[in-house]
């Protein structure tokens, strides 16, 4: 079902239908200066409905941006928190932490563009279809869509990349910010050695020319998918999730702006990371990282490497590997909960 909501009115209309547990029907949304989305395809509903069954009692929703159609679920009641995923996943990867969030928060877990069910759009010059600029304009569009004028946010990976972005472009409008097992793309850049170009290979494979890579992870998938995962402990990344990220990564739409997102990375984004390097974050940040992950293992003192880019950094090893919220999602809660509430 398509429904024209005004953003204003949008946590009246919809939040509280799921805080009342009723209705879990595809909405769409759109934004000034771009029109109205289309009703959502069979095939569309189905795709969602099968990612919803992680977050029982949130909306399914597709909402409209002025350069994409962004796939997200929506649910709670309280301050508004933005979840970005990582790389090869979507918004799922937040399935064990969000619903326990939503207790006490406005959650919305998106597809970045290019990923999962939201749309792909054309890469453009220097690859800045898929910019973190691009990527955070999306979600910045998102929240005001919802009604949601100032919000935290919370990246893993890819999303942390993005959710460094959206606080450097729009300072005013985030609160908070966490970042997971990540530090800022031109600092890894700039540190880059045989050992640690070795450990993420995968970001020099994935910049190389289309088609090549593309033609590679497509004609052996499920390797490649698995072995983004090979590190990650026995069921803690469950089948459900699994099952997802495989049938979006099945489409060669996802695969190709999978690659351009790391294309923008070794482009577009190191220009924008150099022309404001010296600028810091202003929000409060959280920074989380694997005890055992290439990010603790190649740079040292991570928070003081945070300290580079913000004024105000808190945070701690966790002992996970990369996947940290699918792998210890209790102590994720406890991390993130307390970060959102503290004074």
């Amino acid at each position: 079902m398509t429904a024209k909501i005004h953003r204003r009115n949008f946590l009246r209309n919809s939040l509280g239908i799921l805080a009342a547990g009723k209705g879990a029907s595809l909405w769409t949304v759109s934004v000034p200066g771009r029109a109205s989305a289309q009703q959502a395809s069979p095939q569309q509903n189905r795709d969602t409905a099968g990612a919803r069954g992680l977050f029982p009692g949130f909306k399914s929703m597709r909402i409209e941006t002025k350069g994409a159609t962004i796939a997200a679920v929506v649910g709670g009641s309280g301050p508004p928190v933005l979840l970005l995923h990582g790389h090869p996943q979507t918004h799922v990867m937040w399935h064990k932490v969000a619903p326990r969030l939503a207790q006490r928060f406005s959650i919305v877990a998106a597809d970045l563009r290019g990923y999962g069910d939201s749309s792909k759009p054309p890469e453009g010059p220097n690859h800045a279809g898929y910019s973190k600029r691009a990527m955070g304009q999306d979600m910045a569009e998102v929240m005001t869509s919802l009604g949601f004028e100032k919000f935290a946010v919370v990246g893993h990976d890819r999303g942390a990349r993005v959710a460094t972005r959206l606080a450097l472009d729009y300072p005013d409008r985030i609160t908070r910010l966490a970042v997971f097992d990540n530090l800022p793309t031109l600092m890894m850049y700039r540190n880059i050695n045989k050992e640690l170009a070795t450990q993420i290979y995968h970001w020099f494979f994935l910049i190389q020319p289309a088609p090549y890579p593309e033609t590679l992870i497509g004609n052996s998938l499920e390797v490649f998918l698995r072995r983004s995962f090979d590190r990650a402990p026995r069921g803690s990344i469950t089948d459900e999730a699994y099952a997802e990220y495989l049938r979006c990564f099945r489409n060669p739409a996802t695969i190709h702006a999978a690659c351009e997102d790391y294309r923008a990375g070794a482009s577009i984004d190191l220009e924008h990371d150099e022309a404001d390097w010296n600028r810091k974050i202003t929000c409060p940040l959280l920074a989380l990282w694997a005890e055992r992950g290439t990010v603790a293992r190649f740079f040292g003192d991570v928070l003081e490497r945070w300290r580079e880019k913000a004024v105000d950094v808190r945070g701690k090893p966790l002992p996970s590997g990369h996947h940290i919220p699918e792998e210890l999602p209790d102590q994720v809660f406890v991390e993130v909960n307390s970060f959102l509430t503290a004074a």
